[in-house]
């Protein structure tokens, strides 16, 4: 409806108070895409090559700025997929923009296999950028990693737990800055340095130390990661501050997960200090809880930050969350928000009343701006407000009848609505739907019942 006052007389927006940050500039934030690796990495789930193509297609429909594509050396179907993506960008069904990413440990041996694997498929390796990464806490760094860091040293492992932290720090740069030059060296144009695996439990100096070995061996772009989800906003302005005072020379990405459904805030944190890339995946997807929605992380920029990111097609949202959930078997949740199912849906009377005055009564975000649609459900809670609307909308068919949709009508269609609801919430069991659910999920993949099923198959076959 047309207000008397203006909008911004009646309404406080939120970026009101978020103006002020040290965003980088719309078109110079980067959207990270990380759906095909980390995101099938979430428990139970796998996507053919074919699948991973239209994925990938969507994503470069939607207006994603980095792709990755995970470890091309893992399986001939993530070849397959490589190879594919490739293709496609030459024929002009993925944007020649749209940045192509893989990934190496920090291994010699892993840059040679990924460059053989590369050029297997006839794919040119300076047409990608390399991730090649190691990690930043001294508790990954020692106990993880302590072992390779003894070898590659040509120090004994019996030394192990003897060795003092600043000896893994010191080994582990120059494991990272040696596997890096050769890279470039063998004609790899792109590095980003994922020089903070566990980098949010990392000590900050020595963070800031591996950053800068990193660069000198010729990294193009540095990445922490959030590994295992413990970031607040607090500890992402201590961390990203330093960083990027210490390191501002080059990108920064930030990759964060989502143990304490804080990854969405600590990403839009980094963003606000000037980070330029934010890794995410459709629906959330990921190991545990998953990693930083995409829907969140762009809607909330847009709508609470006031930063619209003109490449990104925020109308396709809602089509990229279902082919996903066809393709990965795993459903986002009802009031997820964005692109949940039950976002846009209102049944409450107080609700749906203010709605059919003006929607921003109660809709902070246009559903059609997210490629969604306004609709009603009708229960226990409906009022007669919306039963009338619904009456008007459909007069014709009323009339047609001989029934005129008067208030009594109205009166005695809603108690009847909240009637029948209430006798259906008596009836059903729920939980042999939820029980349906489970199972389901639980089917995907292969149990352990069949891992030994398989072992059994193979050692037979191997004692014939």
């Amino acid at each position: 409806m047309k207000f008397v006052e203006p909008v911004s007389d009646l309404l406080k927006e939120p970026t009101i108070f978020t103006k002020n940050k040290n965003f980088c500039k719309p078109e110079d934030i980067l959207i990270y895409d990380t759906t095909l690796r980390d995101g099938e990495q979430t428990p139970r789930v796998a996507f053919s090559p074919e699948k991973k193509f239209t994925i990938a297609q969507a994503l470069s429909d939607i207006g994603v700025d980095i792709l990755d594509m995970g470890f091309p050396t893992v399986s001939a179907s993530e070849r397959d997929a490589l190879r594919r993506v490739m293709l496609g960008k030459e024929r002009g069904d993925i944007r020649e923009d749209m940045e192509i990413i893989v990934m190496c440990r920090s291994m010699q041996s892993d840059v040679d296999s990924t460059i053989h694997t590369l050029k297997d498929v006839n794919i040119d390796p300076g047409k990608l950028s390399f991730f090649i990464f190691t990690a930043a806490s001294d508790l990954h760094m020692k106990y993880k990693l302590g072992k390779t860091l003894l070898k590659r040293e040509g120090i004994s492992t019996d030394e192990w737990l003897k060795r003092p932290l600043s000896f893994y720090r010191k080994a582990n740069n120059k494991m990272i800055s040696e596997v890096i030059h050769y890279a470039k060296k063998m004609g790899v144009n792109k590095v980003e340095a994922g020089m903070g695996e566990d980098g949010s439990r990392a000590n900050i100096d020595y963070l800031i130390e591996l950053g800068q070995a990193c660069l000198d061996a010729g990294a193009d772009r540095l990445s922490i990661a959030d590994t295992v989800g413990v970031l607040t906003p607090d500890s992402t302005e201590f961390y990203m501050s330093r960083l990027k005072e210490a390191l501002p020379d080059k990108p920064w990405v930030v990759h964060f997960h989502n143990d304490f459904d804080l990854a969405t805030i600590n990403t839009i944190t980094a963003l606000s200090m000037g980070i330029e890339a934010a890794t995410v995946t459709v629906n959330g997807m990921g190991e545990r809880a998953g990693n930083a929605p995409m829907h969140s992380v762009v809607a909330a920029l847009w709508k609470l930050y006031g930063i619209k990111l003109p490449r990104f097609k925020y109308e396709h949202l809602n089509d990229l969350t279902k082919l996903v959930e066809n393709y990965s078997g795993i459903p986002v949740q009802p009031n997820e928000p964005i692109v949940g199912l039950n976002v846009y849906t209102h049944e409450a009377g107080i609700h749906t009343a203010g709605v059919l005055i003006d929607r921003r009564i109660y809709e902070s975000v246009p559903a059609e701006e997210f490629g969604r649609s306004q609709k009603f459900a009708f229960g226990k809670h409906s009022g007669a407000k919306i039963i009338e609307q619904i009456l008007k909308e459909n007069f014709d068919k009323l009339e047609r009848a001989g029934i005129h949709a008067d208030y009594d009508l109205v009166r005695k269609v809603t108690f009847e609505v909240k009637r029948m609801r209430e006798e259906q919430a008596e009836e059903e069991d729920l939980s042999i739907e939820m029980k349906h659910h489970y199972s389901s999920l639980i089917e995907l993949g292969i149990n352990s019942h069949e891992v030994i099923d398989i072992a059994l198959a193979l050692g037979k076959d191997a004692q014939e």
